[in-house]
């Protein structure tokens, strides 16, 4: 896709309208391959998600990627964890305005 065309796959629209957003982040997400195709048809829930920063890596816990379903023994765990993929400056960033 061309950097003018990005679809957004999942967005957090409540926590706009209940939080203030200092800052944002783009990040990658380590997922499995029947999460991909889960999100590619849009059954992904950010409700009640968050980050959370363990050994100086950033992983998001309780987002809701449902099951894909044409895949039938190999499916994925819909709210397992999923490390974010960001750069150690980031990282180092959000550390010191959470602690």
């Amino acid at each position: 896709m061309t950097e003018g065309h990005k679809k957004i796959i999942a967005e957090n629209r409540k926590a706009r309208h209940d939080y203030f957003i200092e800052d944002t982040y783009e990040a990658g997400l380590v997922l499995k391959g029947t999460e991909v195709k889960s999100l590619r048809i849009g059954r992904a829930n950010l409700k009640d998600s968050y980050g959370k920063i363990t050994n100086g890596e950033v992983f998001v816990h309780q987002i809701h990627i449902g099951a894909y379903p044409f895949a039938y023994y190999d499916n994925h765990n819909p709210l397992r964890v999923r490390k974010l993929l960001l750069n150690k400056r980031e990282i180092k960033k959000l550390y010191g305005k959470v602690n």
